[in-house]
Parts: C-alpha cells; structure tokens; sequence
C-alpha cells in the first residue's frame, strides 16, 4: 500500500490530476452514484494508503459536504490514519458572528465539522473578516490558507504590463497590494459606503484613471455587482479599458452579464472553481504547501 493518495470527485479531475503529477503521487477517482432521492452512494474504488489527501473544492456546498462527511467516515473504516482536506474554495465562511439573536455562526460551526474529520486543510483565500487566522474557524494544527494574489499578480504582469490594479473596497486592500507587489503594478483601492440594507455606493480613488487601462481584483465574485459598479465608475472616470481578475469564480446566475453590460472586458479566474474563466492553475501553491504537511503528518504516526 502506497504511503499517501490522492482522492478526487470526477467534476474536479483536471485540478486534481494536476496537483498529483507535481506530488508524484498516485491519483484515484472516486465512485459517485445519486439515488432517485437525492441520497449519494460513495465507494473508494482502490485500498487506500496510510494518507488519503482528499480534493474536493466546496462550492455547491450543501451537497459536497455531506459527501466529505460520508467519505472521511469511509476513510477511517477502511483504515486510513491521516486524512488531508485540500480544498481550494472553502465554504461557509462569511457568516462570522451572529448579527441577530439565535443565528448560526456558520464558520464556526462547519469549521469544527470539517476538524473533526479531518485531520489537515489547505484552502486558498477564505472570506475571512474578524479572525486573523484560519485555525480560528477551524481548530486544526494544520489548517492552512494561502493566497493566490501573487499568481494573479504575476499573470497580469504577462497580460496587462502598466495596468492599474483597483481593489473595490477596503477589504480587498491587502489582497490587492499583494498582487501589485508581485506583478510590479500600481494599486489603488476603493471604498464602499452603506447608505441602507440594500443601497451600495462605491467611492473611486484620488487616482488619475483617465486613458489607463485598470484590472479589477478581488477574492471572489458571485452577483457580480460589486464589480460592475466599479467597473461603470472606473470608464466613466476615463480609463481606456477594465478587466477583473478574482481567485473564486462563483459567478451565480447573470452575474458574468451583468458585468459585461457594464463594460468589463476580460474576466479572468483561478481553478478553485472549474468556470470558462479560469486562467490560473493553483495546482504549484498547493503542491508546495502539501509537501511539507505529508511530512509532519508521516512523523507524527
């Protein structure tokens, strides 16, 4: 039995055939059959090894982690002592404390889950706000989050040398600079103002945009509204061109529309989530952060 596996769903082969190759290790494809009601059946179609890292990115998320609970309760029966959870998008974790009497902080709550069943994490850019690291949503001595600002960063260096890089609010500062910062690029961030539930208003930079061509970066998109505004307020404002570059490719419903109505050029994404968009392969980042949890996770057995 090999040392360690990697295990992955079919939707998500081609991300986790790529992180495999860089390990050198072993790649199996899981058994998935839904019944007629909604109720999965799940086989490990191989012996496991002493090490199964399981790929499974978490959009979607009500269905897959119910087939993260199934699986690593399957992992255990059949012997596997260490379980790594390489999930490039990480569900669940806006809802960081409760805004009204009795609800749920869901970060907390499936942060515990996944630790319980788990027994290491890698995760890229989670939508963290109030806690300053992941350990703290989910208790993990190995609960990891990277960040693919500079992979982007780097990317835009190749596809828009001189471009400005503009972060549409505050929470995105630190993201953007890291971007900037590799790719040798200017940055600018935006600011949001709240005037009531649903009323949004972005607020530019003091920064002349006029004849530039600015990329848009951010964590994530899914309504893609956020940008669209931004991306309206940055042409108005005299820039030649906008594009936007995001890490997760939620992209709910019209969302990519909306954005090209409001005059977004290229849109472009990492591989946390399989989308035409997709032009950055996370599969380096994550090898190199996994090389040395296999390590300590061997020592430790």
């Amino acid at each position: 039995m090999a040392d360690s596996v990697l295990l992955h769903f079919e939707r998500d082969a081609q991300a986790a055939g790529a992180l495999a190759g860089l390990l050198g290790l072993p790649c199996v494809m899981l058994e998935r059959h839904r019944f007629p009601d909604g109720e999965f059946r799940l086989r490990v179609p191989e012996l496991p090894a002493a090490c199964a890292v399981v790929f499974a990115t978490l959009d979607d998320p009500n269905e897959k982690l119910v087939e993260l609970m199934i699986l690593a309760g399957c992992l255990r029966e059949l012997g596997v002592g260490r379980i790594v959870l390489v999930a490039p998008y990480l569900c669940y974790m806006r809802q960081d404390i409760a805004f009204t009497s009795g609800e749920a902080v869901s970060q907390r709550i499936v942060g515990r889950f996944l630790a319980e069943r788990f027994d290491a994490l890698i995760t890229v850019d989670p939508h963290l706000h109030r806690i300053s690291s992941l350990e703290q949503a989910v208790p993990l001595d190995d609960a990891i989050a990277l960040s693919a600002a500079p992979a982007i960063g780097e990317f835009l260096a190749r596809e828009r040398p001189g471009a400005l890089l503009l972060g549409p609010d505050g929470e995105s500062a630190a993201w953007v600079s890291a971007a900037a910062q590799r790719a040798g690029l200017q940055h600018a961030v935006a600011s949001k103002v709240r005037s009531g539930d649903r009323e949004v208003q972005i607020v530019l930079p003091e920064v002349e945009l006029a004849g530039r061509q600015v990329v848009l970066i951010d964590d994530m998109a899914s309504t893609g509204r956020t940008l669209a505004l931004a991306a309206r307020l940055v042409l108005q404002a005299g820039a030649s061109r906008v594009d936007a570059a995001v890490t997760h490719a939620l992209f709910f419903d019209d969302a990519l529309q909306v954005m090209r109505d409001a005059g977004v050029g290229e849109i472009w994404s990492s591989d946390s989530i399989v989308h035409p968009s997709n032009r950055i392969a996370l599969a380096p980042m994550l090898a190199a952060s996994l090389v040395p949890v296999l390590s300590r996770l061997k020592s430790s057995r």
